[in-house]
């Protein structure tokens, strides 16, 4: 899913594109995207785009009239800008918004229709999509920690929960917590002032880290690698592989279809995390240290 490096990617990309540009026509394939009747679809052409605003990992688009796009990608959802009145290519192929030099194409890989587009009228409709967490880029150090101990929850979880941190989600919290070398299972009401200031530095230098690397990477054209997963990742899906600090292997916690990735000997003092499937099915053989895990593999 696109994080907030990767909507501030998208953002940049799409600002000397459409910015003050009229959105001529609106193209669209899939009868599941739009999730509003109200105002209806056909009253944003013609309109200028005004402004651009990210809401967690939701893209805003505002126009003239005080009308709000707003574009959540979800898990599969790529944007991709294309020459004037591109054609509708493949299953994949969501929506199109014309504009004069352009057009966003909006596609959706698989066959889960997860991608939603909402239409609001003024601000205070556009505030219904908000999940009300905080801008981590715009924070302090104060303000983070109140955010992040309303619920005595795990790192990972607090990281990840929209309502409390905005636009952070499972690649970019596994590399800011190897960052900031701190179990994901740690709970937030158990961190000394030195691990939170060690967390909030590395919440920050990791997203500007990456927002800069995403830019560099696009050199001015419009991004079209949005991926959870890069080679220059510290941990996220890069399991088995060694760590890029100390050179142990990663180690994974899967739930669901989301995996959890961390190098045991940087963020747990070489304690393995138990994996909900694996740690059922070996019980008691289920390894707790590296040493563990090194004796069962020479079994």
């Amino acid at each position: 899913m696109p994080e907030l490096p990767d909507i501030a990617a998208y953002i940049e990309a799409l600002q000397p594109r459409i910015l003050g540009q009229p959105l001529e026509h609106i193209r669209i394939a899939s009868a599941f995207l739009l999730r509003t009747a109200q105002p209806p679809i056909s009253a944003l052409e013609g309109r200028t785009v005004r402004e651009l605003r990210r809401i967690g990992k939701r893209i805003a688009f505002g126009f003239d009239g005080d009308l709000w796009l707003v574009l959540h990608l979800m898990i599969a959802g790529r944007l991709h800008w294309r020459a004037p009145g591109a054609r509708l290519a493949g299953r994949n192929s969501l929506a199109a918004f014309d504009f004069p030099h352009g057009s966003l194409v909006l596609t959706e890989a698989g066959s889960k229709r997860r991608a939603s587009l909402f239409l609001f009228s003024g601000e205070e409709a556009l505030h219904s999509v908000d999940p009300g967490g905080i801008d981590v880029m715009g924070s302090d150090l104060p303000a983070f920690r109140a955010a992040l101990t309303a619920e005595n929850r795990t790192l990972k979880r607090a990281l990840t929960d929209p309502r409390l941190v905005s636009g952070i989600g499972n690649a970019y919290s596994d590399e800011i917590l190897h960052a900031a070398q701190l179990s994901p299972v740690t709970l937030t009401h158990r961190l000394t002032d030195a691990e939170w200031q060690r967390l909030f530095d590395a919440t920050h230098q990791t997203l500007q880290l990456w927002i800069d690397r995403l830019r560099a990477e696009a050199g001015g054209a419009f991004p079209e690698k949005v991926t959870a997963f890069h080679p220059e990742m510290a941990v996220h899906g890069r399991y088995g592989q060694p760590c890029l600090r100390c050179g142990e292997k990663i180690q994974r916690i899967r739930y669901a279809d989301n995996e959890t990735d961390y190098c045991p000997r940087c963020q747990t003092g070489g304690k393995l995390l138990a994996d909900r499937g694996l740690s059922r099915l070996l019980r008691e053989d289920w390894p707790r240290t590296l040493d563990e895990l090194e004796a069962l593999k020479r079994r």
